[in-house]
Parts: structure tokens; sequence; C-alpha cells
């Protein structure tokens, strides 16, 4: 008798793993609680797999013998609470997908960073030659590549989701770019919780697996010094103390693995800020295990395009440049963006707020920030964090008056910056929707 799986949303991830269930023979039923998008329906029906939508019948749910869910369902879900009382094992796309690959596996996970240093990695593989999928968070499927391509490596973004349903899932080189408090709401309010999260990534590694981690970020470097490691550790720095393997000095990038010395200049990178040259140093550290050519990495890092959304230079207009940072959803993010932002800056920010402390921010907004546009439904936090060090603080209900304010303060030579710092739900659809607009209001000026 066929093993029954059901596959709770059907997303990119959820429609992936159906696929891949029904073709390694098991019984599949898809549920999911939201309409699914015509995309998603179309390959279901491709492939005859039974689904619903708009609902969860939880009478055909709970006779699953094993559940692959949705990394944006919740375990305080009804539904997730009643399998669990159960007792029936409710896994990831990436831990299903996992099972059926020998591919080797290059994961990278982190509260910032880890999309822009999964696409570079990405990037630099597939300029090298190799026969690489991209997928988690970015790209398509794992689970449908998997069943319909055959890779011999992926690079996946992983978020802490993900990565609680991950049991025996094993990394090749995992990648840890920082550990900032976020989405503590799924982790009780507790930063061990959502920090014990990403050190997932390593479980299951071996001695001939590889550990890339931001020994300059606290609670990473903390963590690794009481935790204990099968796999080769790599830590990359700014302070050659920290990382002699992989780190800065004298504006340019060294890495030493085992006898390949590679060095870069700072000026030489396409993606610019002290953000970028960690995420540079992550992917060039992990391209020199696979042993990709140096004249090749350095290649990939100074012709790089970057993210959209992430600070991406969109257009100068008389002068001032705009920068869409949308996918800035916390604070941590919205630092690394000041930091590389010029003097009389213009910030954009604001929105649904997620237990924000904006007082790291202080020291930078004083130096770098000429004025705010506040976008976002309440704005008072904002104004009681920089009230006294910022003059100018304008309130904004949609994203065009909010660019038009900006371009009105700004003046020649200078900079308007979208970072919001905020999630994105009260006026938009999501951190994407916001970047487009913004950037629609741009080209309108």
């Amino acid at each position: 008798m066929k093993k029954r799986i059901v596959i709770l949303g059907a997303g990119e991830s959820g429609s992936g793993s159906a696929v891949l269930a029904v073709l390694k023979g098991f019984e599949v039923f898809v549920s999911d609680r939201g309409e699914i998008k015509q995309k998603y329906k179309d390959l279901l029906l491709k492939y005859d797999i039974p689904f619903e939508e708009g609902q969860h019948s939880e009478e055909k749910i709970l006779l699953a013998e094993e559940v692959i869910k949705s990394p944006g369902i919740p375990d305080k879900a009804e539904i997730i609470q009643k399998l669990k009382a159960k007792h029936i094992p409710i896994i990831s796309e990436i831990e299903f997908a996992g099972r059926y690959t020998t591919a080797k596996n290059i994961c990278i996970t982190g509260s910032n960073g880890k999309t822009t240093t999964t696409l570079l990695l990405h990037y630099i593989l597939k300029k090298a030659g190799l026969n690489v999928g991209l997928a988690g968070n970015v790209g398509s499927s794992y689970a449908l590549q998997v069943a319909l391509e055959n890779h011999d490596y992926y690079v996946i973004e992983l978020s802490s989701f993900q990565l609680d349903g991950m049991f025996d899932f094993r990394a090749y080189i995992a990648i840890l770019m920082n550990v900032t408090p976020d989405h503590l709401d799924r982790y009780d309010y507790k930063l061990e919780n959502y920090t014990d999260s990403k050190f997932r990534i390593t479980q299951n590694q071996r001695a001939s697996d590889y550990f890339i981690y931001c020994a300059d970020d606290e609670i990473t470097s903390q963590e690794v010094a009481k935790r204990s490691f099968q796999s080769v550790l790599f830590p990359f720095s700014f302070e050659k103390e920290k990382a002699p393997q992989a780190y800065v000095d004298n504006g340019s990038i060294f890495i030493n693995q085992q006898n390949n010395l590679y060095t870069m200049t700072l000026q030489d990178l396409a993606l610019q800020g002290k953000h970028n040259v960690y995420n540079s140093m992550a992917a060039a550290i992990a391209s020199n295990v696979l042993l990709i050519r140096k004249e090749r990495i350095r290649e990939c890092l100074s012709d790089f395009q970057g993210v959209e959304h992430r600070l991406e230079y969109w257009l100068k207009v008389h002068g001032i440049q705009f920068i869409n940072d949308s996918k800035a959803t916390n604070v941590n993010s919205t630092w690394y963006a000041l930091e590389s932002m010029p003097p009389n800056t213009v910030w954009i920010v604001g929105g649904i707020d997620k237990g924000n402390d904006y007082s790291m921010l202080k020291n930078l907004v004083k130096e770098k920030v000429k004025a705010i546009v506040c976008l976002g439904v309440d704005n008072s936090k904002i104004h009681a964090a920089f009230g006294k060090h910022v003059k100018t603080i304008v309130d904004t209900t949609s994203m065009r008056e909010a660019v038009r304010t900006a371009y009105s303060i700004a003046s020649k030579d200078e900079t308007v910056l979208l970072s919001p710092a905020c999630a994105s739900f009260d006026l938009f659809e999501n951190y994407e929707d916001r970047g487009r607009q913004f950037k629609n209001c741009v080209r309108d000026l």
C-alpha cells in the first residue's frame, strides 16, 4: 500500500514537493487554505494530483503518514497542532527533496545578506560551468528540480522556518551570515530559540563538510564558541586576528585556504558597502572550497549585478540618486544600508513595525540623514526615536507622496534611500510590490 503524504500549502515549494512525491510513488493530497495560483494548479493537474483550496479538510489531512509544510504556515496554526497531537511527522520541502538527490548542497542562511550571497554564489558557479540549481527562498522549487532535473550542485537560501522542518538533511557547505533579532513572534520572543534555528544549518555535517560564518557577528561567534562541530570551520572577518584565512586588510580581501591565496581590492567589488564585503567574502570562500579558479571568482565578484530591491541603485533624477532597498524589512538590514550611504541622505522609512528597536540606528542617522520621510499608518515610534536628531520628519500615506516629498527635500548630488526597516503589509502586498511602486514613482518624476 502506498504511503500517504499530505502537503500543506500549494505555492512554489508545495507544488514542487507534490510532483516529486507522486513521481516517487506516494499517495499525495495537497491542501491550501488560501487560493492557489493558476500556474501551480496547472502543475498539479498535469500530474493528476488531488488538491483543495480555501480550506483544510481535517478528515483528509489527519490520515497522513507524513506532512510537508509550507514555511509560511506557523507551528501555532490549528491544523499543525492537531497533526502534532497525533504524532504525524511534519517536514519541509528541503528535508523531503534532500532524500532523493546525491548533489552537493550549498546552503546559506542569516538574518541579513543571505539572498545576495546565494545569488552571487550561484552566479559564480554557473559562470564556472558547474551544473548547478538555485533553490530555497529564491529560484525554483528544490523538490521540482530534484524531480525533473539532475543537478550536481544546489545553492539553497534557507530561512529559519525552512530549517525548523529539516532533520536528516545535510549541507556540504553551510554558510551563516549573521544572527540578529527577527521573526521573534515565531520563536516565543526568545532570541536563543531563533539562534538555535539558524544553527540547524550545521546539523548532520561531517568532517568532509564546511561551515563558513562571520566572526564579526557577536551572536554567531558566541554560539560557535559554545558548540562543537564535525565540519571544517572557515570564519571571515574584517580583522585578520579573528579569521586569518579570510579577512580584509589595507583595502583588500584576503582568502587563504589550503595554501591557495586569493586577493581582491574592495574597490573592484561590484557590490559596495560593508555588508556586501561580507557577502562577497562568503561567496569567495565557498567558491574556493569548490576549487573554482581565482580568475573566475574575481571576474564574477566584479561584474555581478546585485539583487532587485536590495540597495538597488535605481535612477538619478536631476542629480539626485534614488536607491531601492525595499528588502530591508528589519532594523539590522537598514543599519547596513545607512552605513553605506553618503551624508545628507533623505531616508524613506516605515511600515508594519515588528517590535523594532531603532536605538542602534541613532548614531548613523545623526551622521548620514538630512531628513526622514515616513511611510506607514503609524509612524509614532519613528518620530520618538529620531525627532531629536533630525529636523525634518514628514508623514506620508502613499508611495507616490513619499517619493515626491523626498524629491522636494533632496538637492542635487544627494541621495534618496527607501529602506523601510519594517514589513510592508499595511500599504503593499509585499516588499517586492513596495519596491516596484517606488521605482515606478521615481520614473514618473
